[in-house]
């Protein structure tokens, strides 16, 4: 069992930048991929970025690969995501999930309860 929250969200302008963080609780963080997705209103939840149990492998999205960074933490159960150069269409509700590392929703079997990102122009 794994429970998340994450924090860090709020209002940006463009060009900006956020941090994210997901504080996990449960004896299998260090041995679970991470992930963020995101879902802004009226779409679906999409991949962000994954990070393997060891934070030795990283895959992102092309939407934001060079401006995002996925980091974890064993030792202190976190997992954070460093978010540069913002732009309008990153507004959305972001999800830190643990799984496996995967790049679609169903290889995640714990969800956060999402921070809102909102990066005006």
């Amino acid at each position: 069992q794994v429970q998340l929250v994450e924090s860090g969200g709020g209002l940006v302008q463009a060009g900006g930048s956020l941090r994210l963080s997901c504080a996990a609780s449960g004896r299998t963080f260090s041995t679970s991929a991470m992930g963020w997705f995101r879902q802004a209103p009226g779409k679906e939840r999409e991949f962000v970025a994954t990070i393997n149990w060891s934070g030795g492998s990283t895959i992102y999205a092309n939407s934001v690969k060079g401006r995002f960074t996925i980091s974890r933490d064993n030792a202190k159960n976190t997992v954070t995501l460093q978010m540069n150069s913002l732009k309008p269409e990153d507004t959305a509700v972001y999800y830190c999930a643990a799984g496996r590392t995967s790049m679609v929703v169903d290889g995640y079997g714990y969800w956060g309860q999402g921070t809102q990102v909102t990066v005006s122009a």
